[in-house]
């Protein structure tokens, strides 16, 4: 994911610049937890297809607008795909706050999306072989979950590096998409553009590509994937640095 930046590393290295080696071993993320994965939201995917749910959740501190969050909601509800939506209630109020209600969204929702309050096991839920695709606001924890899940990405970033990391996702890694409107900052995403992005990671041509690609980053975690040898190859200095010395 940050292979540029390696290589300029090694490339330096290589001409006797002084630096300090780079071992990329990660990523490194919380391990999947049995007791978080009897909570209810869980347990709500076990009843789904395989691949089906797309999972929403902009982290612990991010929130939209009032009219941005019904914009989503309303862009879900009609995307024709199952949607696990982790929600940070708007601050402020109007007209449009009542799409909450038990007669709103959620009612007319409830066969085929679940929304939880505030916070949800991420980890497993991302872990779960009902889960096919993450909203998500791209912060690092978020992007090294997915990538450990092989779960693709729709890139929404609210503030600080986020904005960084979805242009890295989408562009140069190639595991996320992005709502067109984004690149207009200020701008409310509308539901049908919600909708549409939404409609290409899950069943799409490039959400194939897409989750193609979330696939082949994560060989970098497997046995022989470029993460373990890193990892090895530490150990193995580690190891002539004690003989030498006689350790």
């Amino acid at each position: 994911m940050e292979h540029e930046t390696i290589s300029a590393f090694e490339e330096l290295s290589d001409k006797g610049v002084f630096c300090p080696p780079v071992y990329p071993v990660g990523p490194i993320v919380r391990p999947w937890s049995e007791a978080e994965a009897k909570h209810s939201c869980v347990r709500w995917l076990d009843d789904q297809p395989d691949g089906s749910v797309l999972y929403v959740c902009f982290g612990s501190g991010g929130s939209l607008s009032t009219e941005q969050t019904t914009e989503l909601a309303a862009g879900l509800e009609a995307c024709g795909h199952r949607f696990l939506w982790v929600v940070h209630f708007p601050s402020d109020t109007d007209s449009s706050a009542t799409y909450f209600g038990s007669e709103g969204f959620i009612q007319r929702t409830k066969d085929v999306g679940l929304c939880v309050p505030h916070w949800a096991p991420q980890v497993e839920i991302l872990q779960h072989r009902a889960v096919g695709g993450f909203l998500s606001h791209c912060g690092w924890n978020s992007t090294l979950e997915a990538v450990d899940a092989s779960v693709p990405m729709l890139a929404w970033p609210l503030f600080a590096e986020q904005r960084m990391n979805a242009v890295m996702l989408e562009e140069k890694v190639g595991m996320a998409l992005r709502p067109a409107g984004l690149r207009e900052k200020g701008r409310v995403i509308t539901c049908e553009e919600v909708a549409a992005v939404v409609r290409e990671l899950m069943a799409g041509e490039t959400g194939k590509a897409v989750r193609k690609t979330a696939k082949t980053v994560k060989k970098a975690l497997e046995p022989e994937g470029l993460s373990n040898k890193a990892l090895a190859a530490i150990v193995s200095k580690w190891k002539g640095t004690q003989l030498q010395g006689g350790k």
